[in-house]
């Protein structure tokens, strides 16, 4: 188990890019029982370790709310300077994954969106404010798995919907169709 005498969450999120697999799965568990998280007020199952008066903050309060109403505890990271890192814990019954947000408001920003967290994390929270086209949302989804060997989950929130897109969903046949549907 991890030392987290020093309390430092940035050097704890950084050994993330060391771990894989149970490895993984345990520094992220290990990561939301730190006690730099605060419940944020006014909230439940939202905690954070950055201030609201954060720039990103009111972005990323608004993705938690959300993904708390799909049954989430959400755990707002912070963004320290000399790492890559991602935005949010997630936990539902036991299980923890990390997301990288990317909020979209234009029409055609999704594969560059994506792009942007090649490397960062495996798996990405895809925040549409906007309606975008599903066939180029999809072609983006999947050119998004192509170019990252490591990319395992899309996750999408469009107003009341919350889609997960695996790598096997994305690559397969009917995914385009698919997706028509779901949208």
């Amino acid at each position: 188990m991890p030392d987290f005498l020093s309390n430092n969450i940035a050097a704890e999120l950084a050994k993330l890019h060391k771990l894989s697999g149970v490895d993984f799965v345990r520094q992220l568990k290990n990561i939301t029982q730190m006690g730099d998280f605060k419940l944020v007020d006014g909230e439940t199952n939202i905690y954070t370790t950055i201030s609201d008066t954060s720039p990103d903050f009111c972005n990323l309060l608004n993705a938690a709310k959300k993904a708390v109403e799909y049954g989430f505890t959400v755990y707002i990271l912070p963004n320290p300077k000399e790492i890559r890192t991602a935005d949010f814990i997630f936990e539902r019954k036991g299980i923890v994954k990390i997301f990288d947000l990317k909020t979209i408001s234009g029409k055609s920003s999704v594969g560059n969106r994506l792009q942007e967290s090649v490397g960062q994390t495996n798996r990405v929270l895809l925040n549409l404010n906007v309606d975008y086209n599903t066939r180029h949302l999809a072609t983006s989804i999947r050119h998004y798995f192509e170019i990252s060997s490591t990319a395992s989950e899309v996750l999408i929130f469009k107003g009341n919907k919350s889609i997960s897109v695996t790598r096997n969903i994305a690559t397969s046949e009917g995914f385009v169709k698919m997706m028509m549907k779901k949208m």
